[in-house]
């Protein structure tokens, strides 16, 4: 598979809440990176940490969360995929980019609208 369908995976398995399958894209070492100064922000280092403590806290923090791809863009080892969220209390949008080496997500940082996510983090 290519890294563009490595990472559309990725959002398959999360869209299906298949977190087992999720997580088998990832490099044991990957490191996730949330911009921003809000509870979420920060490093997260293997999908284990990244699972328990920010996937699991999406639905708690954005009731009905939802993502949309809005464009994607690939070259050799990294892709950029551009965004629209909305749950109940979020309406926003965000990039995020991912380097695939050997088949695997070995890094994943999510450029979102850190003001709108503090904000609906503080709702």
């Amino acid at each position: 598979m290519t890294p563009k369908e490595i990472v559309l995976s990725g959002y398959k398995s999360f869209a299906e809440g298949d977190m087992v399958s999720l997580g088998k894209i990832y490099h044991k070492d990957a490191l996730m990176k949330v911009n921003g100064d809000h509870e979420l922000s920060g490093e997260y280092r293997g999908f284990d940490d990244f699972l328990n403590n920010f996937l699991a806290q999406i639905p708690i923090k954005f009731p009905n969360f939802n993502v949309d791809i809005l464009n994607v863009i690939a070259e050799d080892d990294r892709v950029h995929v551009y965004l629209h969220y909305t749950a109940d209390n979020l309406d926003a949008q965000s990039v995020h980019m991912f380097v695939v080496k050997d088949g695997l997500q070995t890094e994943f940082h999510l450029f979102d609208d850190s003001q709108k996510m503090a904000t609906a983090l503080s709702s």
